[in-house]
């Protein structure tokens, strides 16, 4: 057995054993390609596309509606990325900024996510950062006035939820394409979700 395969065969096996511990909220249809091997959808594959936006050059734009970010290139482009959004009710709107970015976040859900999902209970103490941790490879942390939202845009482990609605109301990004916006993205970036 080559070590691609054991490596895929482990990636398995530790996303059953995230699913049977009630991490992994979701499990959507497979449907276009990322480096998790899952394909994704070809409308939310990472594209740069016309956009007029009145935004500045660098700014992020996150059209929830339609499950698309944007960052802004300027001269009419962006570069869209498809996302996962929060379930109805529990995301956030507005104008925001990336107060902090973080490589392979560590996670603690909030006493409110505890509420509206007693099984996270078991992750109080918080999960380390790593390929297991539900905030994925990177995380851009929105504040506003200086103070955390506890909103993020980050990575996923469920690649498969992109263009849907299930986060607890951060935005989702596969690894890929987290990774990518994040080496594009400096803190103090401005960030809109409509």
């Amino acid at each position: 057995m080559s070590a691609e395969n054991i490596a895929r065969r482990g990636v398995l096996l530790a996303g059953l054993a995230l699913m049977a511990s009630g991490c992994m909220p979701t499990i959507g249809g497979l449907g276009g390609s990322s480096s998790s091997g899952v394909t994704l959808d070809r409308r939310y594959r990472r594209q740069r596309v016309a956009y007029d936006s009145t935004e500045p050059v660098g700014s992020i734009v996150v059209d929830t509606s339609q499950r698309y970010l944007y960052s802004i290139e300027g001269g009419g482009y962006a570069m869209r990325y498809g996302v996962g959004v929060g379930e109805e009710g529990l995301s956030l709107k507005g104008r925001a900024t990336i107060g902090r970015k973080a490589v392979w976040p560590s996670w603690t859900p909030s006493a409110s996510m505890i509420k509206r999902k007693p099984r996270l209970a078991q992750y109080a103490g918080g999960v380390p950062g790593g390929p297991n941790n539900p905030l994925g490879a990177r995380a851009l942390y929105l504040y506003r006035g200086g103070n955390d939202t506890r909103f993020r845009l980050h990575g996923t482990n469920e690649p498969w939820t992109i263009g849907t609605a299930v986060s607890n109301g951060c935005i989702r990004l596969t690894n890929d394409d987290v990774i990518y916006l994040y080496e594009r993205t400096p803190e103090g970036a401005a960030v809109l979700v409509v």
